[in-house]
């Protein structure tokens, strides 16, 4: 009997022993190829030796220091690396220890700035159905998966809601690609005019969605048009890059494919690529500037922010990435499996769609191809698919409540940045016999 409060409180997951490369093995000996990177988390890989010849360097020499009284050179160096590399104008970082710490410092980042801007007024974030920010209060409450925040609903802020960027479902058969986007835009733009421009702090959306909606990119011009739209109302545009930030998508920042700078971005997973807990805050010069001038401190932290073998780690998986040209690796790999899963799913009669950017991809089930008609939630299709891919060794990252937090199935792929060819072909392989062997139940 387990002690732990595991994720399903009536069974106990295997017991992970070691890792190498893209495979896992647990206690009993099994091995699975980590089609996921746990939770598009893993993108080195498993045992890289570098990064765990950075992270004993940096025990050896100081393993723990409260950034209330230092800074380390390892924190320090990885902020500079993430701001070369950035979008336009961002210029700090704060390091924090995961994905929903890392939301709900953007949050208190983007409020504070507001109310030091001389605009206490601003209370209310806009953010889009269907979406996913984190679980902390803050961030559950400004995302959109109604599943996840029903439970927690009173004890939430309000939040401007407008629809997500989701073609497959969204747009009419009629309706053009550019319509469809204006669309989407128009809505925008009533929704922040019927609550007040003046009291809106920052527009907050995964530049491709992750976990709830299944690698979904958005359509051409949608983000430009965002962007246009907050800064016509003066409002903070806020990337939520933790599950599809840091090369993921093929470039190091996912937003940086639709020509945007967001204000603020939120990254982690791939950050430290699970060698350690760490994310981190980016925010724009004048947000910073603004703080500085005023009251001069960010009225938040906690305990582990800055960790220096967090940061260590961080920073070597960044150096590797780069070394090894990893961000062609994703754009040429993630092209191959996109092909893969193409040649075996793209005229399956249950899989309505096949989507997603780099090494970043996911598949959308459907009991009717034609009429994109969803599987009954209680068949629970996604659970089934998984509960047979560990048993042909494969891990993938699926979910139900794809459409509206009840209906809908998709399993999402985010494999190891280090994948070849022919690793990339066994997990489809692998992943079409669990498919096969889940919908005959």
């Amino acid at each position: 009997m387990s002690h732990i409060l595991h994720r399903n409180l009536r069974q106990v997951p295997p017991t992970a022993v070691s890792g190498d490369g893209i495979r896992m093995r647990d206690k009993a000996g099994r091995v699975y190829i980590d089609a996921s990177g746990g939770a598009a988390v893993s993108s080195l890989g498993h045992g890289h030796p570098d990064v765990i010849a950075a992270m004993h360097r940096q025990i050896d020499r100081c393993a723990y220091a409260h950034t209330a009284f230092f800074t380390t050179d390892a924190a320090e160096e990885l902020a500079d690396r993430l701001i070369a590399g950035a979008p336009q104008d961002i210029g700090g970082v704060y390091l924090v220890s995961g994905g929903s710490e890392a939301m709900e410092t953007a949050l208190k980042l983007a409020r504070q700035y507001w109310v030091e801007a001389g605009e206490p007024q601003r209370r209310l974030f806009m953010a889009r159905r269907q979406s996913y920010h984190g679980n902390t209060l803050g961030a559950l409450a400004v995302g959109g998966n109604e599943w996840r925040r029903k439970a927690f609903a009173p004890l939430l802020m309000d939040t401007v809601r407008v629809n997500a960027c989701y073609e497959y479902r969204g747009r009419a058969a009629h309706q053009s690609v550019d319509d469809y986007t204006a669309g989407l835009l128009d809505e925008v733009e009533t929704r922040i005019l019927e609550a007040g421009p003046e009291n809106i702090i920052a527009f907050v959306a995964e530049p491709v969605v992750g976990a709830t909606g299944g690698a979904i990119p958005p359509t051409p011009g949608y983000f430009q048009g965002v962007r246009d739209i907050c800064d016509r109302y003066r409002i903070l545009l806020i990337a939520d890059e933790v599950m599809c930030g840091m090369g993921r998508t093929g470039s190091m920042y996912a937003i940086e494919q639709d020509g945007v700078a967001p204000d603020i971005i939120a990254i982690a997973k791939g950050l430290g690529a699970g060698y350690q807990p760490i994310g981190a805050v980016l925010a724009h010069q004048t947000i910073i500037d603004c703080l500085r001038s005023g009251s001069g401190v960010f009225q938040h932290g906690h305990t582990y922010i800055g960790h220096p073998v967090a940061a260590a780690a961080a920073l070597e998986v960044q150096k590797v990435i780069e070394r090894d040209d990893l961000l062609g690796r994703v754009r040429s790999r993630g092209a191959t499996l996109r092909r893969m899963l193409g040649d075996v799913f793209g005229t399956h009669d249950h899989v309505g769609d096949i989507r997603g950017r780099g090494l970043f991809l996911a598949l959308e089930f459907v009991q009717d191809r034609a009429t994109k008609t969803p599987f009954p939630p209680e068949r629970k299709l996604h659970a089934a698919i998984k509960a047979k891919a560990m048993e042909n060794g494969l891990m993938v990252y699926p979910m139900g409540g794809t459409i509206d937090g009840q209906v809908g199935d998709h399993v999402l792929l985010a494999p190891p940045f280090i994948a070849t060819a022919a690793d990339l072909s066994e997990i489809v392989t692998r992943l079409a016999d669990a498919v096969e062997a889940a919908l005959k139940q």
